[in-house]
Parts: structure tokens; C-alpha cells; sequence
């Protein structure tokens, strides 16, 4: 992550298939939209969970079901499709989301947050799976990217390292939890609490350790 030192940076972590970041995503299109002059914007994935093939245990499938439906009570307006539960085989992976998005944005920087998004629709909304690559493909292809390229870049090592590389930024910046925010000024972190109903309070929060 290049952030040179006379900068303002504002670092959002994120996980594709984090349903807290997928509450976030009005509040943060918002916030982006009122940020300050000059302050760049960094999208690092954090990564929820390693690669694997087992099945979801019942139990775990039982508790991110129930967190989808506090996340509806807690951010009013959040929408789920809980036939995702019944309709496909959940596995505990989350790292081939993060590949997904990391290919895309090697088709250009602009699709990192498309892709994302994308991701997000098609697990939230329509019930598929994106720890699957064939999903990953498929919805890169249905967001113009280019098919055969974004396959190749999905399982290429290059972007398995690039994977590597911000998970061990986010923990050396010492994210614990996602999404998260950081604003870098001076090369020194300042932790923005995330606020998901109100960009207000993320918006005051910049313009204090800007000023500080």
C-alpha cells in the first residue's frame, strides 16, 4: 500500500461476503460522496475466512442467518435472501469472494468496487454462492469484465499474493473487525468508528484528526 507522507488516506476494509460490509453499503457510498477535498480512498480486503471445501457446519449456518436477521433490525432497509440457506451449499470461505475482486481490479481499479458490489447482489439478494469460482465467473462476465481474463486472474498466484499481502496490511494496521475505516494522515492512523445510520458521525470524526 503506497500512502506517501503529506497525505490523507482514508483505508476501507472490507470482506465481499461480510454482511456487516454489506449493510454498510449505502452509508458508504454516502460517505464517499461528502468526504473532504484531497482525501484519497484505498480498498483493502480483509478476508473472513481461509479457503475450504467442507460444508458449513449447521451450527454456523444457524448463526449467520440469525446475525442476517439482526443486521435487518439493527440497519433498517437491509435486504436478504434467506432462501440462500436452503438453496445452495455454504461453505465457510470467503477468500475466493476476495480473489473475485482482486482479478476484477486488475481489468482496472474502477471494477474493484463494482465487482464487490456485484458479489453482494448475487449472494444477498439472489441466492448464489460466491465461494464458488464458477459464480465469480459468471457475475464477472454479467458485469462486462472480460470473461477469459478475469477465469485466469482468479486462480493465478499473482492474485492469490496480492490476497496474502493486504490481509497481513489489515493486521498489521490492526483491524479486528469489518468493515473497518482508517484515515491516514502523516503516516499516523486514526481509527473512524463506523457508524452504519449515520455518515454524519464518520463525516465529523475525518474532519476532526484532519484539523488535529
Amino acid at each position: 500500500m503506497q500512502i506517501t507522507k503529506d497525505s490523507s488516506t482514508l483505508l476501507y476494509v472490507h470482506d465481499p461476503m461480510c454482511s456487516w460490509c454489506w449493510a454498510f453499503a449505502r452509508a458508504y457510498d454516502e460517505l464517499i460522496e461528502r468526504l473532504p477535498d484531497g482525501v484519497e480512498v484505498i480498498r483493502i480486503l480483509g478476508g473472513l475466512a481461509s479457503d475450504s471445501d467442507d460444508p458449513m457446519p449447521e451450527d454456523m449456518k444457524d448463526y449467520l442467518s440469525q446475525t442476517w436477521a439482526t443486521i435487518q433490525l439493527q440497519v433498517p432497509g437491509t435486504e436478504f435472501n434467506f432462501d440462500y440457506w436452503s438453496q445452495c451449499q455454504p461453505r465457510r470461505s470467503t477468500y475466493p469472494a476476495c480473489r473475485g475482486v482482486i482479478a476484477a481490479r486488475q481489468q482496472g481499479a474502477e471494477w474493484d468496487s463494482v465487482m464487490t458490489r456485484a458479489i453482494q447482489h448475487a449472494y444477498y439478494l439472489s441466492a448464489r454462492n460466491p465461494s464458488d469460482n464458477s459464480t465469480l465467473i459468471d457475475v464477472a462476465d454479467e458485469i462486462g469484465l472480460d470473461r477469459q481474463k478475469f477465469e485466469q486472474d482468479l486462480v493465478s498466484a499473482e492474485t492469490q499474493q496480492t490476497l496474502m499481502d493486504e490481509l497481513a496490511f489489515s493486521r498489521k494496521m490492526g483491524i479486528q473487525g469489518f468493515p473497518s475505516l482508517v484515515l491516514v494522515r502523516n503516516k499516523k492512523g486514526y481509527g473512524i468508528p463506523v457508524d452504519h445510520n449515520s455518515v454524519d458521525n464518520m463525516i465529523s470524526a475525518i474532519h476532526r484528526h484532519l484539523a488535529s
